[in-house]
């Protein structure tokens, strides 16, 4: 069944001088799940940009449509090369529609460079909303979603990825990533490793398809799970930091204080990032060093503390 919705015409807006690059939001899974908009953006395009010719050509048929424009390749390999073509084709007037294989471009998918590159150039950027794996794992999660953050793919090596992952150990939103599914037990384990065994998520696996499958759990046994051995596209969204009670005790907060003054910063910045770190007040933590270091004024012992 084709669909009728129009997109405006090309070259017939006076007040454009440029043309308009779409970014179009294409299905996750389900073809179906296409918005109207998508086949009217396909067939008016002056140029379709699509990460592979041979998917986009699947989804042709499966709307039932044929593009009228040219279609170029438009993926990680050649995003560099080919962006200065396309914006230069935007310059003088042409439509051009971006598609990736699932989602919304530029969203870990080719298209930030068009994108960053055609508002260089003041030249107009729209979008055609789509399904998107990131707020359908979010909804499907069962875990927190009025905020959360996206941190894509994680590094393929073990040390960059347990680095990424410590960067954000104590980040209180909902995460959410992407992952290859023969790298998924690895991620598990290091998640586990870094955020805790018991800290809940939710992998959600091969959405809107035949096979969807949300599995829910804490961070190890997922890890054990995923062991076996895991296949199709990989959505993981994991459950933020907990709270954590504030420090409230003197000796303690100096004692932070010392170890950062050790290391080298100076106490004015080791006094913020104690009352930062231990959640109380930079006053509170003011008020434990000067008091530590009248103490060891009337009663000195080994020479070590505040002076």
């Amino acid at each position: 069944m084709a669909y009728v919705t129009t997109v405006p015409s090309r070259g017939t807006d006076p007040a454009a001088p440029t043309g308009v690059l779409v970014l179009a939001g294409t299905p996750i899974g389900d073809t179906s799940d296409a918005p109207p908009r998508l086949a009217a953006e396909l067939v008016a395009a002056d140029v379709v940009a699509a990460e592979d010719t041979r998917r986009l050509r699947r989804l042709t048929q499966a709307l039932d449509v044929q593009t009228t424009g040219r279609v170029v390749s438009y993926f990680e390999g050649n995003e560099s090369a080919r962006t200065p073509e396309l914006v230069e084709a935007l310059a003088g007037g042409a439509r051009v529609l971006l598609v990736t294989d699932a989602g919304m471009p530029s969203v870990s998918d080719p298209g930030y460079r068009l994108v960053a590159a055609a508002v260089e150039r003041d030249i107009k950027v729209t979008a055609v909303p789509g399904p998107s794996a990131v707020l359908t794992a979010l909804a499907l999660s069962g875990l927190p979603v009025d905020r959360f953050c996206f941190e894509g793919f994680l590094p393929r090596k073990a040390g960059e990825r347990l680095g990424r992952l410590r960067e954000v150990a104590d980040e209180r939103r909902t995460l959410v990533y992407f992952e290859a599914p023969h790298r998924l037990d690895d991620t598990l384990a290091a998640m586990a490793e870094v955020f805790g065994a018991d800290r809940r998520a939710a992998v959600c696996r091969e959405l809107t398809k035949t096979y969807e499958e949300v599995k829910r759990g804490g961070l190890g046994e997922l890890a054990v799970w995923a062991a076996d051995g895991v296949r199709g596209e990989i959505t993981v969204v994991v459950e933020g930091a907990p709270e954590r009670a504030p420090v409230t005790d003197p000796g303690e907060l100096v004692r932070r204080v010392l170890v950062r003054e050790e290391a080298g910063e100076r106490r004015k910045e080791a006094i913020a990032a104690v009352a930062i770190e231990a959640g109380v007040p930079k006053r509170e933590v003011f008020d434990a060093v000067v008091a530590a270091k009248n103490a060891a004024r009337t009663s000195p012992r080994d020479g070590k503390g505040l002076s």
